[in-house]
């Protein structure tokens, strides 16, 4: 299997829905997203997927060698093969990997976020950096765009810790900042067994962790908003891949907004076939 083979299928075989952007790009543009996308899946599979914390410390440790290594040219992962030629042209630099992996580090340390502000420097290594890779990939040509890159980048992880607070749960993981936790009077054991305490009233934690989601839906919305006033006219065009995992992203919000308990057992999903007429109608009519 050749290193672009490999990208491809990382990207593909995980579902996202940024897969679904990548496919209106140009070719070269295309293999650049598909190999930095299929590092970031790499690296986050490490934490996602290895038990033990041990282990999991020593595969992101190898990364960062092998980041280095790549970047005095010696790449080894065929990820890292297939991203190299084209990072250059594309201004891809080491320092955003090592960003990525520093965030998927924290996932190792941390496990609670008392504030919003402490949860916005994970959602910068993890999403915001990689936005302002993206945008770089699209076809930037203005700075203000990467202003809107970061934020959009938040806009998605704010989307994600959503749609995944019960499985995070299942890996006694709580991204939700523990003072937005009190303001509801949802508690911590609560989000880890998914539900009420057994003895307790039901209805009223689906109550309170409603109105906790559905705060979180609004925030993550209006994120939303904010992106896309930022986005500098000139370099609109350039940008439809991000609209359209926006446009994506923020249809799959509604839909747990409508209905947020579902969080607490299911993985809230569009079908493929919805995602990629999103796409296609930002693609073809300019319009989320």
């Amino acid at each position: 299997m050749s290193p672009q083979d490999y990208v491809q299928q990382k990207a593909a075989a995980s579902g996202s829905s940024f897969y679904y952007a990548f496919l209106f790009l140009p070719a070269e543009r295309r293999a650049a997203i598909t190999a930095f996308y299929a590092f970031c899946r790499e690296v986050d599979d490490v934490v996602d997927e290895v038990s033990d914390p041990a282990v999991a410390q020593t595969k992101l440790a190898w990364w960062r060698r092998e980041v280095g290594q790549a970047y005095a040219g010696e790449p080894t992962h065929p990820v890292m093969r297939a991203l190299m030629p084209l990072a250059k042209t594309y201004e891809i630099e080491a320092r955003h990997l090592l960003a990525v992996i520093d965030g998927c580090q924290m996932d190792l340390e941390q496990n609670r976020y008392l504030d919003f502000a402490n949860l916005q420097r994970y959602c910068h290594l993890v999403a915001g950096v990689v936005g302002e890779v993206a945008a770089r990939i699209f076809g930037q040509t203005q700075i203000g765009t990467t202003d809107y890159a970061h934020r959009l980048g938040l806009a998605f992880q704010l989307t994600n810790i959503v749609r995944d607070v019960g499985e995070d749960a299942t890996r006694g993981r709580i991204y939700l900042p523990v003072n937005e936790l009190q303001s509801f009077n949802v508690r911590a054991h609560e989000l880890l067994q998914r539900g009420a305490a057994p003895g307790t009233d039901v209805a009223d934690f689906h109550r309170r962790f409603a109105a906790l989601m559905q705060f979180q839906c609004t925030r993550a919305l209006q994120t939303y908003d904010d992106a896309l006033a930022l986005l500098p006219e000139g370099d609109r065009r350039a940008q439809k891949p991000g609209l359209m995992m926006a446009s994506i992203y923020r249809t799959l919000l509604k839909e747990i907004a409508a209905d947020p308990l579902l969080v607490l057992t299911q993985r809230v999903s569009l079908t493929p076939l919805r995602k990629f007429w999103l796409a296609w109608k930002v693609q073809a009519l300019g319009r989320l």
